[in-house]
């Protein structure tokens, strides 16, 4: 196989919960109109002088890197480098916002945030990256067919969790297994599909979870099987996949880990498991404050504070799955009653995923600044999707939805949540 992926034996530098890397993806849009506008290229080329995937503002030691993946019309912002903390790291990311407007304006472009645009029609609008890396942006357009929402119309937030080792990836990849289910309760905002409410609160984990229906082992269920260690998910994850592309893909151009499109998957290149389901938020803060919480729940459950390794790792990924779906149907209000479930993160009632949240935070979070404001926003007004469906309803006209997003647009270059 072409994947590097390392052994069980394999030692990396970072320990768990010593450092965490986001990645924040956002949409390029006509400032006038809010329809996509496909010039990422143009906009890495401001910075570099070169169309490359890849380019970095401030220098190499600078605190991001702005690149593409596959759609012309969506750049993403991404640490360079493991952040230690994360206390300011929306701020950090909000000068990048605000330096890619500056170079948009030229452009009569901005960016705009949320998890899909609200009425893209990707037959029509998805252009491809025409430059480097062609060959596999054209592969996967070639095997999966790329004008779909499911891969032309989504943006999110990546969490990568760095793991030091065998022991500590296993228990890792367990942690995150058990709490990908509930994310998307605190962090949709994807309501709209082609100008209508799609039915879900989470549109873009539902496309996203068919987008490689052709080759089933790449997305699976969204939640990864569980698994013993490195060596056991790369033969029972990653060369299943690799096993299963080789009638589509006989070159090996995309057979690498990264191929794999489950909610959570292993990076063994840089030794970190990265976080794939949150939906992006509508300035940089929120994303941050989301991620934090996040990140320590699974330090609890990790440390086994709140419930064994042994109850965790024998988790029915179906049980999981049944409750993803429900999140991404029903938003907060989304009922979990899998007493199963419900034991490994110490609750012992039935509750809503609102409860849910609120529950952890109260229990696990113990920041009081401007984090803990975020969140008590998104538990007292709902997720950024429920905020966007009571101001637009579920029947927007055009003029309502535009109305709706360039508020949203406006919360992101001003640093501020939305609150309707």
């Amino acid at each position: 196989m072409n994947d590097p992926s390392n052994t069980s034996e394999e030692i990396y530098d970072i320990g768990l919960f010593e450092a965490a890397g986001i990645e924040l993806e956002y949409m390029i849009v006509d400032s006038m109109n809010l329809d996509v506008l496909p010039i990422c290229d143009s906009v890495l080329h401001e910075i570099s002088g070169t169309y490359e995937n890849e380019v970095y503002p401030d220098g190499e030691s600078g605190f991001s890197a702005w690149s593409n993946e596959l759609a012309l019309h969506v750049i993403e912002f991404k640490s360079l480098k493991p952040v230690t903390d994360l206390n300011n790291t929306g701020g950090l990311f909000q000068k990048e916002v605000s330096y890619a407007n500056s170079i948009l304006k030229k452009y009569n472009a901005r960016l705009l945030p949320t998890a899909m645009h609200p009425w893209m029609n990707p037959e029509r609008e998805f252009k491809i990256w025409p430059h480097g890396n062609r060959e596999i942006y054209n592969t996967f357009d070639r095997i999966f067919g790329c004008r779909g929402h499911g891969w032309s119309n989504l943006q999110s937030m990546h969490i990568n969790l760095p793991f030091m080792n065998n022991d500590e990836f296993v228990k890792l990849h367990t942690a995150i297994r058990i709490l990908l289910p509930m994310i998307n309760a605190l962090s949709a905002s994807s309501p709209f599909i082609e100008g209508r409410f799609s039915g879900f609160y989470d549109t873009r984990v539902e496309v996203y979870r068919t987008n490689s229906i052709i080759i089933p082992s790449i997305t699976g269920k969204i939640i990864p099987e569980p698994v013993t260690g490195i060596d056991d998910y790369r033969d029972h994850i990653l060369n299943r996949i690799y096993s299963d592309l080789e009638k589509y893909d006989p070159e090996r151009i995309i057979s690498y880990e990264w191929v794999n499109a489950r909610g959570c998957i292993a990076r063994f290149e840089r030794g970190t498991i990265e976080i794939r389901t949150s939906d992006i938020q509508e300035c940089p803060g929120a994303d941050i404050a989301c991620a934090r919480l996040i990140i320590e729940v699974l330090k609890k459950l990790v440390n086994e504070d709140i419930s064994s390794f042994e109850e965790q790792i024998n988790a029915d990924t179906e049980s999981l799955y049944k409750i993803l779906i429900s999140v991404i149907t029903n938003g907060t209000s989304a009922v979990i009653d899998d007493t199963g479930f419900l034991r490994i993160f110490g609750l012992k009632n039935r509750c809503s995923a609102a409860e849910f949240w609120e529950k952890m935070a109260e229990l696990y979070f113990s920041d009081s600044g401007e984090d803990s404001i975020f969140l008590s926003n998104i538990f007292k007004h709902g997720n950024l999707s429920e905020r966007i469906l009571r101001s637009a309803g579920k029947t927007p006209s055009k003029k309502q939805l535009f109305s709706v997003y360039n508020n949203l647009s406006l919360c992101l270059s001003e640093g501020i949540q939305y609150i309707p």
